[in-house]
């Protein structure tokens, strides 16, 4: 359960044991090694902050931010797009309404949009996934979003594919390898576990994202930004793959205890090293950018405390 907001004045000590939850994804992508690896720091600090931090795999970015506002988890990893959505109440937020009260820490990764196909399925460009069969992700996560964003700049529906697949990230490798679909959507930090199953397992390609309509999905949805998929990363693809997408994000409630946000946030900040070193997705992390990029919700007190005291505000 998400902490009581009656705590806001209550100092931390190693004796109250507080727990906190992070909200993350498939056991298969990057969200839920980031929030282990948050956790795995956040708990090395347990004596002085009292804190106990879990992770819980969920269906990704929309089930987070819903179940955070309706609080039951106290964090989540979130896309950017999402978060945005969130806070404006608008795409799959839509029945929901605005939740200004969400609140945002720091972004982490970068994560493009990987289009996988199977290498027989005479899949070249997007519009060759017409008539055949698709996965666009499970409702509720942040995959299923950038699907759907792809497939109207992409001018496709559901009613183009031959069937229609809403497989969460654990189940699309096996599905493309088994021959039971032809394609998949899907969009994590790099590398990530799924595609890299996918990729050694059978012949898949990963398409090309870009183009006219690729420039207009980016000059109208600013959450996005073009990426790249580096050539060599995963088997049978030895060229770069241009692509897009969202950033990974951290986000909680303005319900959530300053005390608690100050102690998760400095415990990523204050071994940073440590951290980079917990995901090769991590690697290139930049504070400045961190604390900044990927942000469209208001960020929580309890993170601009520890960054004003760093001198990044």
């Amino acid at each position: 359960m998400a902490l009581a907001a009656s705590m806001l004045a209550a100092p931390l000590m190693a004796q109250d044991q507080q727990f906190i939850t992070i909200g993350t994804g498939g056991v298969t992508g990057v969200y839920y090694p980031t929030g282990g690896a948050i956790c795995r720091l956040v708990n090395a600090n347990r004596a002085e902050n009292g804190l106990r931090c879990s992770v819980e795999s969920t269906g990704g970015s929309v089930y987070n931010t819903r179940t955070i506002r309706q609080g039951e988890l106290d964090f989540g990893v979130v896309q950017s797009d999402v978060q945005s959505a969130a806070v404006e109440g608008t795409g799959a937020f839509a029945d929901d309404g605005a939740f200004p009260e969400l609140r945002a820490l720091f972004s982490i990764h970068p994560e493009p949009v990987h289009l996988m196909v199977r290498a027989d399925a005479g899949i070249e460009s997007v519009a060759d996934l017409a008539g055949k069969r698709v996965n666009i992700a499970n409702p509720g996560s942040g995959t299923r979003v950038l699907a759907e964003t792809q497939m109207k700049y992409s001018g496709l529906t559901t009613d183009d594919f031959s069937l229609t697949a809403e497989l969460a990230s654990a189940e699309q490798a096996s599905a493309l390898c088994d021959g039971n679909i032809d394609a998949t959507v899907w969009a994590a930090g790099l590398p990530n576990g799924s595609t890299q199953e996918a990729t050694s397992t059978c012949d898949v390609d990963l398409l090309a994202l870009e183009g006219e309509d690729i420039d207009k999905l980016l000059e109208e949805n600013p959450a996005y930004a073009a990426a790249t998929i580096p050539g060599g990363l995963y088997a049978g693809n030895p060229d770069d793959v241009p692509s897009w997408g969202p950033r990974a994000t951290i986000v909680t409630s303005a319900d959530t205890p300053d005390d608690v946000v100050y102690a998760l946030v400095s415990a990523v900040f204050e071994s940073f090293e440590d951290f980079k070193r917990l995901h090769p997705a991590f690697t290139n992390l930049d504070e400045s950018e961190m604390i900044s990029a990927g942000l469209t919700a208001e960020l929580h007190p309890g993170a601009v405390r520890y960054y004003q005291e760093r001198g990044w505000q």
